[in-house]
């Protein structure tokens, strides 16, 4: 997508805000809201960022700003919030690619597939679990009635979470990313919601995109959404299935 083209889908889309953003190597999400009266300095400069404080990027106080530069072709519009898109980014520093920055990364392993006339494609199976906090501080599974013994693909279960796994289910099918099943999974309040596979960069930016959305789905009903692998020491943990494959160039 040209920046021209980016410019009008944003006017189209009614969008007032961005979301610059990238992941350090734990995988939290950093970013900065940029609104789109700035959106020249946004795609020409990127957005500023002192690498030692957003966290793991192997950068100290000493060490020059991150400049963080958008990947048009990432431009996504979040459903949950119209007004605003995210756009996902390479972090610089002084012109060069940050080569401790996840995405840029991946990049680099995937130009070296393309040396090869190969193309890596992803799809991954998210488990998370959704929490509600009681008085005391503990956490315990959203849905107090969901105590059952083998909770997994209950369908009592996934009822009383209907509202929430449908919510999410939409906000996929909006973005284009073909949601093509949800479930209740192995521990009580786990849920796993699936999307079909793409690029591996592609993949990797929605994966990004899907665990800010649960987490803002969940906190507006006073809830908490957790990737943690082990949330409760006596049930199934989180896992994060990657599904990789090689594809030829030439018939991808």
């Amino acid at each position: 997508m040209t920046p021209d083209e980016l410019k009008a889908r944003i006017a189209d889309d009614g969008v007032e805000f961005i979301y610059a953003m990238f992941v350090e190597m734990h995988g939290k999400p950093c970013a900065k809201l940029v609104p789109v009266t700035a959106i020249d300095d946004l795609l020409e400069v990127g957005a500023g960022f002192a690498g030692f404080a957003a966290g793991p990027l192997s950068q100290t106080p000493a060490d020059p700003d991150i400049l963080a530069i958008p990947d048009p072709d990432s431009y996504v519009q979040l459903p949950w919030q119209p007004n605003v898109a995210a756009m996902q980014c390479d972090p610089t520093v002084e012109g060069a690619a940050w080569p401790y920055a996840p995405r840029v990364i991946l990049k680099q392993m995937l130009a070296q597939a393309a040396q090869q006339d190969l193309v890596l494609k992803a799809g991954v199976e998210v488990e998370y679990s959704l929490l509600a906090r009681e008085a005391d501080g503990s956490l315990r599974p959203a849905d107090e009635r969901d105590t059952s013994a083998l909770p997994c693909y209950d369908a009592r279960g996934l009822t009383t979470a209907l509202d929430h796994l449908t919510t999410v289910s939409r906000h996929m099918d909006a973005m284009g990313w073909g949601n093509y099943a949800n479930d209740h999974e192995d521990a009580n309040g786990q849920f796993e919601q699936n999307f079909q596979y793409a690029d591996a960069l592609t993949t990797s930016d929605r994966l990004i995109v899907l665990r800010l959305m649960l987490h803002t789905l969940a906190r507006r009903q006073d809830l908490y959404a957790t990737f943690m692998p082990k949330p409760f020491a006596d049930k199934t943990g989180n896992g994060l299935h990657t599904h990789l494959s090689l594809w030829s160039a030439d018939t991808d």
